[in-house]
């Protein structure tokens, strides 16, 4: 006798940018760049420099400027010392709490019977953000990588996530290969790939999330931009986005139970849930009769 399949979307995928989204301030700024007594503001204005001059892609340049000031100051900075450091990064309110809170939702919500899993796709170092005090919470965690030598010193970037390749990780998430040993290049039916589009709910902050805002949305996943409440810039670069719809919702970086943006995802979540009930139904009708 035939084994009766099983409904396999029920998984949710809650998937954040770092810098601007879940911490205020880039990476760098409360980790590598302290320890190399450099003010973040020369050295970001050296990597526009030399990237406008050299027509460089940005995230290589400051990656291996990195290295190189660390170089000039004889300073070692291995994967432990990333690590490390990574302790030292500041959230926006409620970033600490956010996971569990909204894992208990879900459960509550779906009497248990849909699962969530959280990912962080960022341009930002991998190693700094395996030392977060939020690190446990992650599925996976994609950001760029360097090469390591013998000795444990940064040689060169061998991993480079950009605005445009964050949207690899998507796919990866979507067709549940999340090795990065593992093609996603092979055509996978829409019924075979375990977390739908349609389950993904992207949080970003800004431009550099626009081309993982767009595939999200136009799979019929979901997107919200957050802004830090203190920046009237940060504030209009939500607006275009919304205008512009790569976002279904905007809203203050503020992840404490009840603020707009908890109140936004919890929605959200609901229509996700509902959508995948809806979706098992179908199934299960479905398996019934035959089709």
């Amino acid at each position: 006798m035939a084994e009766t399949p099983e409904f396999t979307h029920d998984t949710i995928a809650m998937v954040y940018d770092f810098d601007g989204t879940l911490s205020p301030q880039p990476m760098q700024e409360y980790t590598v760049l302290p320890k190399l007594d450099i003010k973040p503001d020369n050295f970001w204005a050296e990597v526009n420099r030399e990237t406008a001059a050299t027509a460089s892609e940005s995230m290589l340049v400051y990656m291996r400027l990195l290295i190189e000031k660390a170089e000039e100051r004889k300073i070692h900075i291995g994967p432990d010392d990333f690590r490390a450091m990574g302790k030292s990064i500041q959230y926006f309110p409620g970033v600490e709490g956010w996971f569990d809170r909204i894992n208990h939702y879900i459960a509550l919500q779906s009497d248990a019977r849909i699962n969530v899993k959280h990912y962080i796709i960022s341009a930002g170092i991998k190693e700094i953000l395996e030392g977060t005090t939020i690190k446990n919470h992650f599925q996976c965690i994609y950001a760029s990588e360097y090469h390591f030598d013998h000795h444990g010193v940064a040689k060169f970037p061998k991993l480079l996530i950009t605005d445009t390749s964050k949207t690899q990780y998507l796919f990866r998430i979507n067709k549940g290969k999340e090795d990065l040993n593992e093609t996603i290049n092979e055509h996978m039916p829409e019924a075979q790939r375990p977390i739908p589009f349609a389950n993904m709910i992207y949080i970003g902050d800004g431009l550099t999330d626009v081309p993982s805002m767009a595939v999200a949305r136009n799979n019929q996943g979901h997107s919200i931009a957050v802004y830090n409440a203190d920046s009237p810039k940060a504030l209009q670069v939500c607006k275009d986005l919304l205008v512009a719809n790569r976002a279904h919702f905007i809203a203050p970086a503020d992840y404490r139970e009840d603020s707009d943006l908890d109140k936004r995802v919890r929605l959200l979540l609901r229509a996700v849930i509902t959508n995948i009930e809806y979706q098992r139904e179908l199934f299960i009708c479905g398996g019934e009769h035959g089709l």
